[in-house]
């Protein structure tokens, strides 16, 4: 689809939502059970949706969260449930009726010690660091009250009772969505069978009219002796060090411009810059429900993706002139801080793919902590220049189907050391090689491009630069384009069979995918792919969208010809 013709200009009042009446609908509407677009549906990252079409309102998070504490007591997560929140303005009232609900169920809940947002990278931070013993926050005192309360938990003596979180947070998405994220206690996003039984479970409720949730009001919730407190911030931005070479950044006084773009990282930017002592500035340290600040992105929607040049029109804009233009490096995130943009003086915005090549080739070559059998995780419809990247370092691949979830159990035992996929998320393991975070971590990638630009120094655009021309210069696309629920299911359900051509764009074709090399696990679509590009096609997981994924070592008219023959692919399918 070609751009909105305002793509990458300033939102005007006209774009923005509705706070008050996006808030309203939140407490005032109620989902049709029998309707699949307002039941709750947990896709690659949460439930997700908007209050304006009841997809996303008081009543499923009431409900999602019951049946949050229901898996709980099922698979006797008894430890303390980390709850974040980003900025969206759906989130706060969602955050509340959380709090609501996991009170009255009795679950040690611990909430921002500032009341302010938390990056989903922090809440997977946090689980870990708990679920590792080394959690000294949740005290005995704390413990002590939540058993006197009823509720049967106990430190010490080398037990850990075994904490996981929710972060309620719809990502990138527009300013009228909300999101609701389970993080079991491996602290990644929770996998399908644990996404598909707290799904079931929500809409039974729904389908009951709540009758079995549990609630009490939330003066009542946050006075609780089973709710208290946790300094995210404090206990991330100390532990930095551990994961990125803060002092090489200090030292070399790389000059950082950092973009929360609204988001949850505003505070822990700032934090950053002052307990770090690096030469760093918050260039908008704004938050605004509406995202009036905001350039429109390629649809003409306000969308908080540091991936895309027309959301990061602003930040770009701010480095090729002015006083900004002194930044060595530029970075963005989204609402809540699991991806991660990065803007160089010489090349502007990074190609997503290409910083990721870039990230694995210097993470691998400098961490010497790291195992030496550390495998590198891309997802499948990510850059095969990482392919070539990681067979030049001798070191395995594991290609996962799209959502970052398939990382968790390689970051977590350390035999991956870094995982990411195609929309600007990653995570890595710390310098010694323990796992940092299971999510997606936005904040340590966009550390880590000052880190490259202090100890080797090139940016990583230049890094790129040396990549292509030892390994080729691919060129990479995704179109997206409608689809509605029953298109969309029909394209997860593409299959070999319905490509019965043996070429693609005039090669011949080496693989069709439909279950990823990595781990064997049914990717939702289709990957065809040839010596020298391939395409994948495949739904949104969050989005009424389908997605087409081509690249080509050859150049753009082989791209455009690998596109056009996908394009007749998915049209076969939509029109049977």
């Amino acid at each position: 689809m070609p751009d909105h013709p305002r793509a990458g200009q300033p939102a005007e009042p006209a774009d923005l939502v509705d706070v008050a009446r996006l808030v309203t609908a939140y407490y005032t509407g109620h989902p049709d059970a029998g309707d699949p677009a307002q039941q709750v549906s947990f896709g690659t990252s949460g439930h997700r949706g908007s209050a304006l079409n009841t997809a996303f309102n008081d009543d499923h998070i009431a409900a999602t969260s019951q049946a949050i504490c229901d898996y709980r007591r099922e698979n006797g997560i008894d430890g303390p449930l980390f709850l974040g929140k980003d900025t969206h303005a759906l989130s706060e009232p969602a955050w509340a009726t959380a709090v609501e609900v996991f009170a009255a169920n009795g679950v040690v809940l611990l909430v921002d010690a500032a009341d302010r947002y938390t990056p989903t990278p922090a809440v997977s931070h946090a689980i870990l660091k708990h679920n590792a013993g080394a959690d000294a926050e949740v005290s005995a005192s704390m413990v002590a009250a939540a058993s006197a309360s009823g509720v049967p938990v106990a430190v010490g003596q080398g037990a850990v009772h075994r904490a996981d979180g929710v972060v309620v947070t719809p990502s990138h998405n527009p300013p009228a969505d909300g999101g609701f994220k389970y993080n079991p206690p491996d602290g990644g996003p929770a996998g399908s069978e644990i996404t598909g039984w707290i799904q079931a479970a929500a809409n039974r409720y729904i389908e009951s009219g709540l009758k079995g949730v549990q609630r009490v009001p939330l003066s009542r919730a946050l006075a609780a002796e089973t709710t208290s407190t946790y300094d995210f911030l404090g206990h991330y931005v100390d532990d930095l060090p551990s994961v990125i070479d803060i002092d090489a950044i200090r030292a070399s006084g790389v000059r950082i411009g950092a973009d929360p773009l609204g988001g949850a990282s505003v505070d822990y930017w700032a934090a950053i810059a002052e307990r770090h002592r690096l030469d760093l500035t918050v260039v908008n340290p704004l938050t605004d429900p509406t995202w009036r600040f905001m350039t429109l992105d390629w649809d003409g929607k306000i969308r908080m993706d540091c991936s895309s040049p027309s959301a990061m029109a602003s930040l770009i804009g701010r480095m090729r002139g002015g006083d900004d233009a002194s930044f060595d490096v530029a970075t963005g995130n989204d609402a809540d801080a699991d991806r991660h943009g990065i803007v160089t003086p010489d090349a502007g915005l990074m190609n997503p793919n290409h910083f990721l090549a870039v990230a694995i080739g210097y993470l691998f070559e400098r961490r010497d902590g790291w195992p030496g059998d550390a495998a590198v995780g891309k997802t499948l419809v990510s850059s095969s220049m990482i392919d070539r990247v990681a067979s030049s370092l001798g070191r395995p691949l594991v290609e996962v189907p799209v959502g970052f979830k398939w990382f968790v159990p390689g970051l977590l035992d350390s035999s991956v050391g870094f995982g990411g996929e195609e929309s600007a998320g990653a995570s890595f393991l710390r310098r010694d090689g323990r796992a940092w975070s299971t999510d997606k971590d936005g904040i340590i990638a966009c550390l880590l491009a000052a880190e490259i630009i202090a100890t080797t120094g090139t940016t990583p655009s230049q890094r790129y630069e040396a990549l292509a021309e030892q390994h080729g210069r691919p060129v990479y696309a995704r179109v997206d384009a409608p689809a509605s629920r029953e298109q969309k299911a029909a394209l997860s359900g593409l299959s070999p069979d319905q490509v019965t051509a043996t070429e693609l764009a005039g090669e011949p074709i080496t693989a069709k995918l439909t279950r990823a090399p990595g781990n064997d696990v049914p990717i939702g679509g289709l990957k065809v792919t040839t010596e020298s590009g391939w395409f994948a096609a495949r739904p949104s997981g969050t989005e009424d969208v389908y997605k087409i994924y081509a690249e080509s070592f050859r150049g753009e008219e082989h791209l455009a010809q690998i596109q056009a023959e996908a394009r007749a692919v998915v049209d076969a399918v939509l029109q049977g």
